[in-house]
This record gives structure tokens, C-alpha cells and sequence, in this order.
């Protein structure tokens, strides 16, 4: 089920969006060319946002969302609320299955993503996930 517009209406998505924009153009991509911002509300009201780094060992490429994750440990830690991800056109993208999985372990309860669909839940877009309940 999508969420709702009065679910979605604290979420600052203009200002996530504005935020993912930014990190996109710090991107480094030499090889593919495609530069990808992420950025994302945390629980305690925080803005934190990650560029993909691209390696020339390809498999050693890190996503945008690889490096959100290690900012929102270096900055605090806490839990992902609302998901905001753009290409080098500041088109809205889709996490990856690997990302799914990456912003999964971090979610707060019921996060929202923007989506080339509209906005749905972390659950929506990963559903049956792996995660961090599975091991206790």
C-alpha cells in the first residue's frame, strides 16, 4: 500500500531532494559517468546525504547510499525516516536491491522513500527483508 498525502506531508521531500541534488554534483565518476546523490531525514531531525564514488576496480564502487549510511554513523547514528535519491538530471532514482538492503538495516519503523512511483515504504519496496531482527 503507498502511503497517503496527510503521511507524507511533514516530510521536507523538496528540501531531501535539494540535499541529494547537492551531493550528486560531488560526486566522482569517472568511468561511468553517472553521478548519483542520496539524502535522507534521520529519526532526531537531521539531514545526511552521500555521493556515489566510483573505483577503477569496479566492484569496489561505492553508491550514494553507501555513503550516507557511513555519514549518518559519523554524524550520530540513528534511523532512517524518509529517503530521497537523484541522478546527474536531478531525475528521481530507484535504490538498487543492494541499497534496499543497505537503507533496510538502517530504517526507522514505517521509512518512506521517493520513487520513481511515488512514495511508498521501505517495506514496499524490499518486502519479506533480511534484517537485523532475524538475528536476535
Amino acid at each position: 500500500m503507498t502511503s497517503t498525502s496527510a503521511e507524507t506531508d511533514q516530510i521536507p521531500w523538496e528540501q531531501l531532494t535539494a540535499a541529494a541534488t547537492e551531493a550528486m554534483c560531488r560526486a566522482y565518476v569517472p568511468y561511468s559517468k553517472f553521478p548519483v546523490g542520496a539524502a535522507a531525514l534521520t529519526d532526531d531531525g537531521r539531514v545526511v546525504s552521500g555521493c556515489n564514488v566510483e573505483n577503477a576496480s569496479y566492484g569496489l564502487t561505492l553508491c550514494a547510499e553507501c555513503s550516507l549510511v557511513s555519514q549518518l554513523q559519523m554524524t550520530g547514528g540513528g534511523k532512517l525516516v524518509a529517503f530521497s535519491c537523484v541522478d546527474g538530471d536531478g531525475n528521481t532514482l530507484m535504490p538498487c536491491g543492494r541499497c534496499r538492503q543497505l537503507l533496510y538495516e538502517f530504517r526507522a519503523p514505517g521509512m518512506r522513500l521517493l520513487t520513481v512511483s511515488g512514495i511508498k515504504t521501505i517495506d514496499e519496496v524490499l518486502p519479506d527483508a533480511f534484517g537485523p531482527e532475524h538475528l536476535s
